[in-house]
């Protein structure tokens, strides 16, 4: 069994060495197409969220408290809160609302 992660641990290594190293070999000139640009510009935002929203709905006891707190976070969020207002506006929603629901 201990061989077996020496091996996991290798394919995983491979394929994120491959997949950061063969764009900067086979892409030698600028990118010009603005499809290609508009989709690298957004990689990492995507990523993150894709990363992010599951662990906003697991990291409370109950996933409703979770569910407005996030609801409540994207509205402060679109009506300009800043980063710090918007994480202790949701951390105080979901305390308030953990005491509510959670018994």
């Amino acid at each position: 069994m201990g061989h077996n992660v020496y091996l996991y641990i290798l394919g995983m290594w491979a394929v994120s060495y491959l997949i950061r190293v063969l764009p900067l070999t086979l892409i030698r000139r600028e990118i010009t197409n603005t499809t290609i640009r508009s989709f690298l510009f957004y990689v990492p935002y995507v990523t993150l969220a894709v990363m992010t929203f599951p662990a906003i709905l697991s990291a409370t006891q109950s996933p409703v408290a979770a569910g407005i707190a996030l609801a409540a976070g994207l509205a402060l969020s679109w009506f300009g809160g800043s980063l710090f207002q918007v994480s202790v506006a949701c951390c105080a929603i979901v305390f308030v609302a953990e005491l509510v629901l959670v018994k």
